[in-house]
């Protein structure tokens, strides 16, 4: 019973942080100060502005960019919205073809020594420098698409590859005892085990092909096509209108903040009850 005890008093409490902090303080001081840093961030930024006496056509202050957010926002939502479709249209496909082409590869050693310098090609080529030429061969809607899908193609393949051939090997023996087919082998056993690393890869996809469709849409716009974010961000340094180029930017990164957050939250739901990954460590 004493050695029961001392063990008990010697174990710390579940519901603690090491440093004292009960698990709900604890969580509340990962939400508060983050937030606190960046309103001090912004509050350091506002008084900058002011007491330097900036004018607004070289750095506009917070208080200004919100102002015009809310006087433009039907004409930025509309652009936002041009800008998300493309986005999610470029991370499907990209998750349908890398899922896809990573389960291919994982079937044969050869297969993916055929395929993989591709892939490696179409990542390691700047999308800028591909963009121009694709506007030549496509339509600009369509360049824009395949843009964004080259950007995140590459990661989903990738993580899911490095996912499908990270299988504990003496899993895959136990699976060839049995004589378990190969399909059943990856259902069963290969696709879960690259689940973490699809969803780790998906994250890094999903700005990606942000960044990729905001990019593209910046060539486009210089032909005189579309209406996306990116378009509005070039027109308004046309116009010298910096508050507006400032409200865009800041779409764009919350849009990106929010493709992060929304895939993260995906990934503990699917994870969270068996793999150790997404689940909260025992203190």
């Amino acid at each position: 019973m004493r050695e029961d005890q001392r063990a008990a008093q010697a174990r710390p409490d579940a519901e603690s942080d090491p440093e004292g902090w009960s698990s709900s303080a604890a969580r509340l001081v990962e939400i508060a100060l983050p937030a606190a840093v960046f309103l001090g961030a912004l509050a350091l930024w506002e008084g900058v502005v002011a007491y330097e006496r900036i004018p607004p056509y070289i750095l506009p202050a917070p208080s200004l960019i919100a102002e015009t957010l809310a006087k433009d926002w039907s004409l930025l939502f509309s652009s936002l919205i041009v800008t998300l479709t493309i986005t999610f249209e470029a991370l499907v496909a990209a998750t349908l073809g890398g899922v896809g082409l990573a389960i291919l590869l994982s079937q044969s050693r050869w297969i993916e020594r055929a395929f993989l310098p591709f892939a490696i090609v179409l990542q390691v080529t700047p999308v800028i420098a591909i963009a121009p030429l694709l506007l030549v061969w496509l339509d600009p809607s369509t360049a824009v698409l395949v843009c964004a899908f080259l950007v995140a193609f590459f990661p989903v393949l990738a993580n899911t590859a490095l996912g499908l051939a990270s299988t504990d090997h003496n899993l895959v023996d136990l699976f060839d005892l049995y004589g378990a087919s190969r399909w059943r082998k990856l259902w069963l056993l290969r696709a879960p085990a690259a689940l973490p690393y699809f969803f780790s890869g998906l994250r890094i996809a999903g700005g990606l092909s942000l960044i990729g469709a905001i990019v593209a849409e910046l060539a486009a716009g210089a032909a005189g096509q579309g209406t996306g974010l990116a378009f509005r961000i070039v027109e308004a340094g046309f116009r010298l209108n910096i508050p507006r180029m400032f409200a865009a930017l800041t779409l764009i990164s919350a849009t990106g903040i929010a493709i992060f957050v929304l895939f993260a939250l995906l990934s503990n739901a699917v994870l969270g009850r068996w793999h150790e990954s997404a689940r909260p460590r025992e203190r």
